[in-house]
């Protein structure tokens, strides 16, 4: 039925390799703004995450008004993500080991909101010694649309076996888009939602759910069949538009 035998494994970026929250709090610090404490952050609807809570709110929402200000702080927010920004400890190894193996294709997918997301996630990784091209899937998603038609157009584009196929977040909309695209969910809940909002309010199954990039990576080298010593730095502990399919330079 499929031509293929290989696997597929698609990251998330933000929240989920990408430590965002870090990046978002360095930029709104920039600006005289508050972000707030990362627990705080994981419980708050869409509309208000990037506001600050209550204590919050009412000065960041008068530090943004006008197209300038906005300007200014996604300026800001590239600058921090290109130069600044980190992926949580041990998944930069997990990814260059994934890319390395046989049978196995690796792609992201985002909804990045920096100036030009890919060049800015292409400078990011590139600073962790992973290069964007050398993965075979890129997908900006702009925001509110769902993620499944881009894991779909992955999965499809290789004609891999759904059983076969992986798809790693940090939200309850990652979870709902891996399933509706027929793939096996990785969900962690140190991103943008925290473990009670994923399991009470969303009911995420806690077995999908890695809680610490640790997990994480622990997680996906066993579904994989890759022996965990194959790739370094595991015990680190936690700190803080358009489908394009790249060519892939394994085939």
């Amino acid at each position: 039925m499929y031509r293929s035998n290989e696997r597929l494994i698609i990251f998330d970026a933000d929240g989920t390799i990408v430590d965002a929250f870090s990046a978002i709090d360095q930029t709104f610090s920039k600006h005289g703004m508050e972000l707030g404490a990362l627990e705080r952050f994981q419980k708050r609807r869409n509309l208000f995450k990037y506001m600050g809570g209550l204590k919050e709110f009412p000065f960041n929402l008068k530090q943004q008004l006008g197209k300038q200000s906005r300007k200014k702080l996604l300026a800001t927010l590239t600058d921090v993500y290109r130069n600044h920004a980190q992926l949580y400890p041990g998944v930069a190894d997990l990814i260059r080991t994934l890319i390395a193996a046989t049978g196995i294709r690796v792609g992201l997918v985002t909804r990045n909101i920096t100036n030009e997301p890919e060049l800015t996630l292409r400078i990011l990784l590139a600073r962790h010694d992973i290069d964007l091209d050398a993965m075979d899937y890129m997908a900006h998603v702009p925001l509110g649309q769902e993620k499944t038609a881009a894991f779909r157009a992955a999965r499809k584009s290789f004609d891999i076996n759904p059983a076969r196929s992986f798809a790693c977040g940090d939200e309850h909309k990652d979870f709902a888009a891996a399933v509706a695209a027929g793939m096996h969910p990785f969900i962690v809940s140190y991103g943008f939602e925290d473990y009670t909002r994923l399991t009470r309010k969303f009911e995420v199954p806690e077995d999908v759910i890695s809680q610490t990039p640790q997990d994480l990576c622990t997680r996906v080298l066993h579904a994989l069949d890759i022996q965990a010593g194959d790739v370094s730095g595991l015990a680190s502990p936690l700190h803080g538009a358009n489908m394009a399919p790249l060519q892939s330079r394994r085939d």
